[in-house]
């Protein structure tokens, strides 16, 4: 005898509750700045895995000696143009591939930047065929707070100080920038084609900043869709 329920309810993967107190969301629900109830969630202090690589043996090596020579040839062709090709297996990556990503910038067919969850601007697919996937730190936004007539002060860029490549001489400074925020109480929401980032009380423990994210994704409007744009809005909760 086989037994079992007609109805089944599907729980949320990501409750949002788990990620942000019910204080917040309610602060944030008047002005749209609360995150969605089904959404992709991280927390900004997480620590994306890098994606593994993988090697083909002797024998598969040997059967693709023919692919290998014309894929050179083409690569060479295209440095002799000044241009990079878009397939380019020889050439090592500076920023290993990770799950970092978050939900693009830009519309359909207009190239994209990509804002991982922990804020870094990188994965630029501008020109068609390439693609720069290392973060440009210098893209950065930053909060600037002076309260009780300047006793208390706070400043940070908003997303978590460990970067690859920050400290470093190459760095032209940037690491001298307030890289003061942890991450542990912030958190990041996709639902493409919007995205939002809650700081639940940093840097200043008394403020509650929300950032939506939207690109144009107009459904029946190709052309408005397809413009190379993204707008920030920002909502700032004063306990």
């Amino acid at each position: 005898m086989v037994s079992g329920t007609l109805f089944h309810c599907r729980k949320n993967s990501w409750p949002p509750e788990e990620y942000i107190s019910k204080s917040t969301l309610q602060l944030f629900d008047f002005d749209s700045a609360a995150p969605p109830s089904q959404a992709w969630r991280r927390k900004l202090n997480s620590h994306a895995s890098k994606l593994k690589e993988f090697s083909v043996t002797f024998t598969e090596a040997i059967k693709m000696v023919r692919l290998g020579i014309r894929l050179w040839s083409y690569v060479r062709e295209e440095a002799s143009y000044g241009r990079k090709a878009p397939i380019d297996p020889f050439t090592r990556e500076r920023c290993k591939p990770s799950a970092s990503q978050g939900v693009p910038l830009g519309g359909m067919g207009s190239g994209s930047i990509s804002r991982g969850f922990r804020g870094e601007f990188k994965h630029f697919q501008i020109l068609p065929g390439t693609c720069e996937t290392s973060p440009i730190m210098a893209n950065q936004f930053s909060i600037f707070i002076s309260r009780d007539g300047g006793n208390k002060k706070y400043a940070s860029v908003l997303s978590p100080g460990e970067h690859e490549g920050l400290g470093k001489v190459s760095d032209h400074g940037i690491s001298s920038w307030g890289w003061n925020l942890s991450g542990q109480h912030s958190t990041y929401h996709a639902l493409f084609p919007r995205a939002w980032t809650v700081y639940d009380g940093e840097p200043d423990p008394e403020l509650k900043v929300s950032c939506r994210q939207i690109s144009p994704f107009i459904p029946h409007d190709y052309r408005e869709s397809s413009l190379p744009t993204s707008v920030f809005v920002y909502t700032v909760c004063i306990l």
